[in-house]
């Protein structure tokens, strides 16, 4: 069904995409044999955790970060990764040489605990150990998100509390966000801005949020939210610059009389938002995030050349 709905990950058609090999523990499948058990821990129950990463001229942008957030995911689900970040590394490189890319790449890193004997929750059903896979695709965010900016929904689908399931996983278990979602389309816009069980602004379904009032950058406290590898990012930068910015709770009142939003994320690093709850955002010159844009782009440029 074709919708005209927009999302943070709409890409350029690639045909190359057709032909990618696929990483499964240790060997590479074409893409249509690509496949892992019915039993697997990650089908059955969302039981594992992944990292989207970002080919540069043929350097992982920002790898150390990506990976004190894999392994420290891992660990506290005692989920053993079975190889260490060389290994991780090593199989990335394997499956990026194999598929022949250098740069606008998206990486899926995705790890579970692997194949269960019986259908069932136990993770002592899961004794094979686990099952990594790495999807690399062809991929270049479209320009109109760039320009014409994306449409959010407050809905009533929240983060949330740590004790019930932390939102500082990245986590295969995505329902929530998944739930999210679909409230927003159901109300006319791509994708949900999301409150924490306090009804403070806190993130999207997919991406870490942000707004901007006169001058100052607003984010949530991360509380109840993934911490991004780019959410922090654009915190880091904006410190080094001098843009005011905040983590802080904050409620639908000043989001909806900010000047700008923008949301952040590996793939499209910063998208402008255009509209909030049918509400325009700001007058659409949004000259804050546009600094920002060019300070990432900075970096990523930096980052890169020092590890050519």
């Amino acid at each position: 069904m074709q919708t005209d709905h927009a999302t943070t990950h709409d890409a350029l058609e690639d045909p190359r995409n057709a032909d990618i090999l696929i990483y499964i523990n240790g060997a590479l499948k074409p893409r249509a044999e690509a496949t892992v058990s019915v039993y697997d821990s990650g089908f059955l129950l969302g039981d594992g955790m992944w990292e989207g990463m970002r080919l540069y001229e043929g350097v992982w942008a920002f790898f150390d970060e990506h990976m004190d957030r894999f392994f420290d995911s891992c660990k506290a689900v005692s989920l053993d990764v079975g190889m260490d970040r060389a290994g991780i590394f090593d199989a990335l490189e394997m499956t990026r040489r194999a598929n022949g890319m250098v740069t606008d790449v998206h990486c899926r890193l995705m790890l579970t605990r692997g194949v269960k004997v019986r259908p069932f929750q136990h993770p002592s059903l899961s004794r094979s150990g686990p099952t990594l896979v790495i999807i690399m695709e062809h991929s270049k965010p479209v320009d109109r998100l760039a320009s014409a900016g994306i449409r959010l929904a407050t809905v009533p689908q929240v983060r949330g509390l740590p004790m019930s399931q932390d939102a500082k996983y990245n986590s295969h278990s995505k329902l929530n966000c998944v739930l999210a979602c679909l409230q927003a389309e159901q109300a006319g816009a791509d994708e949900a801005l999301m409150l924490d069980p306090h009804g403070f602004v806190n993130t999207t379904n997919a991406c870490n949020f942000f707004i901007v009032r006169k001058g100052e950058v607003w984010t949530s406290t991360g509380d109840y939210c993934m911490n991004g590898v780019t959410r922090q990012k654009v915190i880091d930068l904006c410190r080094a610059d001098g843009i005011p910015v905040f983590e802080r709770n904050y409620s639908l009142f000043e989001v909806h009389g900010a000047e700008e939003a923008f949301l952040t994320g590996t793939f499209g690093a910063q998208t402008p938002v255009a509209a909030i709850d049918g509400k325009p955002v700001g007058d659409g010159s949004r000259p804050v995030t546009a600094r920002i844009q060019a300070l990432y782009k900075r970096a990523v440029a930096e980052y890169v050349a020092a590890r050519r």
